[in-house]
Order: C-alpha cells, then structure tokens, then sequence
C-alpha cells in the first residue's frame, strides 16, 4: 500500500493526494482496484467506482447526477519510467472488461492545471468531454469524459 500512496504521491496535482485511510476505503468499497507491476516494480495503478457508493468527490457526484449507471475512474497513474509501455491502455481495459453490465466508462482530467498528456491519451482511447466544473475551491478546473465501451 505504501507504494501506492507514493505513486498517488507523485503524480499530484493530477490526482488528489490520498493516505492510508483513504486507500483502505477504495480497497474496501472500489468496484476495481488494480496494480500493474513491470520486472516486479509497481508501474501503474487504477481505482475505479460504480454508483451507489458515499463516496464525496465532487466529480464522481456530478457523473452519479447525470447518468444512470457508468464505470467511474477515480484514478489511474502510472510511474515515469513505465510510461508509453501500454500500463494505462491496459487497466482500462481490464476495467472495462471487469464491468461487463456497463457500457459507459468517465473520468476527469485537469484542464487547469493543464495535463495535456493524460487529455490526449484519453482522447486517443476514445474519450469525449461531456462537462467541465471547477473544484478544490477554484483551484482546479477538470474536463469530464465519457467513453461509450464497444462491445
């Protein structure tokens, strides 16, 4: 877990720092959890929700108000070295194919501060933005995304 929660660590202001109890909630409630590890190293992670759970983000709340029933990604990151090695392609998908009564996937990416390499991968996978809301106080602006998974 702690490497975990150092990878999350990293990759902030992308993602929101988390600690312990946090990542024990997810591990305890996330309908998708998963690590990917390259030469035994921990390259990637995802955590994904369905709705119905209390979770209080402010961006899985406005998917739980605008849609019926999707797979949410709360978070996926994955380490600088382990990049454009096909980690995140690969938890997408097996969040997709673990979620096999959903045809909707969301997420987030910032649009300020800008993460222009995760917006393009999402678009490259196939993602649109249905949204955008200000959150963390004005701080961070997120463009909300949709993909439509083919089955």
């Amino acid at each position: 877990m702690t490497a975990v929660l150092s990878l999350n660590s990293a990759a902030v202001p992308h993602v929101n720092r988390i600690g312990l109890d946090e990542l024990a909630w997810f591990r305890n409630n996330a309908s998708f959890a998963h690590t990917v590890k390259i030469d035994a190293r921990l390259a990637g992670f995802m955590i994904g929700l369905r709705p119905g759970t209390e979770y209080k983000s402010l961006n899985y709340r406005w998917f739980c108000e605008h849609y019926d029933d999707f797979a949410y990604v709360d978070r996926i990151v994955v380490a600088d070295w382990a990049r454009r090695r096909g980690v995140a392609e690969a938890l997408y998908t097996e969040f997709a194919a673990s979620q096999a009564d959903v045809n909707v996937m969301t997420c987030e990416v910032n649009i300020r501060p800008a993460n222009e390499g995760s917006m393009k991968f999402h678009q490259r996978m196939g993602f649109r933005q249905v949204g955008t809301q200000e959150v963390d106080n004005g701080e961070k602006e997120v463009a909300l995304l949709e993909m439509h998974i083919e089955r």
